[in-house]
């Protein structure tokens, strides 16, 4: 069984300077949600076995933000193929990843998230992950190369609000 965990970057500050998207930072909001969402994964004994994200600053901060406030002690990489792609591109990153980790994070964007999390269930997009949440796709297969759109079942979408509401925000 192979767990995947989509996790939508904290919401950014629009009125911070920044050179272009790629270089755009999280609003303090955006990193309290990041922290809650870290801590949650580990209340609930889900922390990944391997957490990749997108290069993008607000992507690589929320997974850090939430990596820390968890006490994860898990391999992180950073990944440029996670910025601006598709879920087609996203299904074949995740089909040719040499690890072979049980529970994988992604931390990335919108609309890939909710694309790809709508295809891997076997939808279209009809799931809207909001700035911030997290959710959980299991797989019955042994290896990611196995993965296919369709293959996959949702277990949960919790979005930071949801997650303070039933932690009491802490």
């Amino acid at each position: 069984m192979l767990n995947l965990i989509l996790f939508r970057h904290g919401k950014s500050d629009w009125d911070a300077p920044f050179a272009n998207d790629h270089e755009r930072p999280l609003s303090s909001r955006g990193k309290d949600a990041a922290r809650l969402m870290g801590r949650m994964l580990s209340r609930t004994q889900q922390v990944p076995d391997l957490a990749v994200s997108s290069s993008a600053l607000r992507a690589r901060d929320t997974l850090h933000l939430a990596a820390r406030a968890g006490h994860w002690k898990t391999p992180m990489r950073i990944d440029s193929a996670l910025y601006e792609s598709s879920a087609g591109d996203v299904l074949n990153w995740m089909r040719s990843i040499n690890e072979s980790p049980e529970r994988l994070l992604l931390t990335g964007h919108e609309p890939t998230w909710s694309d790809l999390a709508g295809r891997l269930v076997g939808g279209k997009s009809l799931l809207r992950v909001p700035t911030g949440a997290m959710l959980r796709i299991d797989f019955d297969a042994d290896a990611w190369s196995e993965v296919e759109f369709a293959s996959g079942e949702l277990r949960w979408l919790l979005p930071p609000r949801m997650v303070g509401r039933l932690c009491g925000g802490k």
